[in-house]
């Protein structure tokens, strides 16, 4: 039995996705993800995310600098950022936030660039799409620093551990679960920590092409992780938090028509 599901976090912008995204689409709607949101990662790709829900229904986007693309986001680069929110297909500012795990950009620009991502938030009234990893200690006081100022926002793909999970409940943030909770190398803490979230902070996301769910069979020949298999999240979610899948996919439906205002 399917469940109406939203995926709040799908990089459908990714080149593996050229080829056959209509076909990607349709396994969604079949599997019944009614709405997604296209992640944008750099302006290009945030230009990209626009340009698929103008080509595709039932599609929405963020418009930010990943972390990792920190070192690339001079102030032109925030201006055209700037000049997209003003869409209101743009749903939220973002991705934005700290990687301390891999430090593709030096460290202090990514907290430059993610002050001035929450900034733009401020200023345009729009949640955030948050990406932190192995950063918590700084990423924390950044965020505080905005927060009483920002319409809200979700700590995408929490990996993280329970301090940081209540830190960020404390601020009233969603938080993103994703096919990292079916991993039984690395997400097995995260069976636990899931019960702690609220119903109404939950949102459930894919984060595809990445992170295909370990735990999905039979598995995909391409490796490629796509907006359909949310609903390996769902059960996983579904079964640690004791609850029916029905109900967990009602919640997190709901939850993410009121963050991002989705119609």
């Amino acid at each position: 039995m399917k469940f109406p599901l939203i995926d709040i976090g799908a990089n459908l912008g990714h080149e593996s996705f050229d080829p056959d995204l209509p076909d990607v689409l349709r396994r969604a709607s079949d599997a019944g993800v009614v709405f997604q949101l296209v992640t944008g990662t750099t302006l290009a790709a945030s230009e990209k995310a626009l340009a698929l829900c103008r080509l595709y229904p039932n599609l929405a986007a963020t418009a930010g600098i990943h972390p990792h693309e920190a070192a690339h986001a001079d102030a032109g680069v925030i201006k055209g950022i700037r000049n997209l929110l003003a869409d209101p297909l743009i749903k939220a500012v973002g991705e934005t936030g700290l990687d301390f795990n891999r430090d593709y950009s030096p460290r202090p620009v990514q907290e430059k660039v993610f002050a001035e991502h929450l900034q733009l938030a401020v200023e345009c009234g729009k949640p955030v799409f948050l990406h932190q990893r192995d950063a918590h200690v700084r990423f924390l006081p950044i965020l505080k620093e905005f927060r009483d100022h920002l319409s809200g926002g979700v700590v995408h793909c929490f990996t993280d551990e329970k301090a940081a999970l209540h830190a960020y409940l404390d601020l009233d943030m969603y938080i993103g679960i994703t096919g990292w909770i079916c991993d039984e190398r690395r997400g097995q803490h995260l069976l636990e920590l899931v019960k702690d979230i609220p119903h109404h902070r939950l949102l459930l996301e894919t984060d595809s092409p990445y992170l295909l769910p370990r735990s999905l069979r039979p598995k995909p020949k391409s490796r490629r992780n796509e907006p359909a298999f949310l609903t390996e999240v769902l059960t996983t979610v579904a079964n640690y938090c004791g609850r029916p899948a029905s109900v967990v996919a009602e919640e997190t439906t709901a939850n993410a028509r009121r963050l991002f205002e989705l119609d």
